[in-house]
């Protein structure tokens, strides 16, 4: 068993919020931490401080003589925590096309041609979250950027970047959001960005109701 790094909560944390979030964990479901400990090669330990973190955020609840299990989960939670992120992330990339010079905007595109090339779904989930993050630099809102970075966290990144239909979605928005800051058009840019995570939402409310997940 390896040893337990600082940050490794963090990690046990994101692996299951994003099976939560996915549908894989169902509301009511029980989190076995032996379970989780031997499917992510870590102790007991990290495991029991990412159920600590994950209670605090509503995610999962502590129930007498069961244990924690996962928290109910709406349709209209899906919804509001998309149209946050969306919402966040469609100021961000305004003052981006109103700020952006021309240097910036060759890193971006180039690392969004990265991201076209990209096959493996791990690549694909590491250079979206890159790509979102040299944009969101350029806007110099440190602040709001961190906001946006705790509302993302409940995203299922993985469950994205393995569907065909969200890649070829996020060709067009991508393309379409470099335009915008190739104009520095603020309305343009805020209305493809957000779009990008509403339809986001869609997808995974879609995703969801097939699992029949709804409490």
């Amino acid at each position: 068993m390896p040893a337990d790094r600082p940050q490794l909560s963090e990690e046990v944390a994101a692996a299951l919020r994003g099976r939560i979030m996915s549908g894989e964990l169902r509301p009511g479901a029980r989190i076995r931490l032996e379970e989780v400990a031997a499917q992510l090669g870590v102790s007991i330990t990290p495991v029991r401080e990412a159920l600590l973190t994950l209670r605090g955020e509503d995610m999962v609840e502590l129930e007498p003589r069961k244990g924690y299990v996962v928290a109910p989960l709406s349709k209209q939670d899906v919804v509001d925590l998309f149209q946050l992120q969306g919402d966040i992330a469609g100021e961000l990339a305004a003052r981006v096309a109103e700020r952006i010079t021309a240097p910036q905007l060759d890193e971006i595109t180039l690392a969004n041609r990265a991201l076209l090339r990209a096959k493996r779904t791990a690549d694909v989930e590491r250079l979206e979250f890159e790509l979102h993050r040299a944009i969101n630099l350029v806007a110099q809102a440190r602040k709001l950027s961190w906001f946006l970075h705790v509302a993302t966290r409940y995203t299922p990144a993985r469950f994205y970047a393995a569907d065909p239909g969200w890649r070829t979605g996020m060709r067009d928005d991508h393309e379409a959001l470099l335009a915008a800051f190739g104009a520095h058009d603020a309305a343009a840019a805020r209305a493809v960005m957000t779009r990008h995570f509403t339809d986001g939402a869609s997808l995974l409310v879609k995703h969801l109701d097939e699992l029949g997940i709804w409490s």
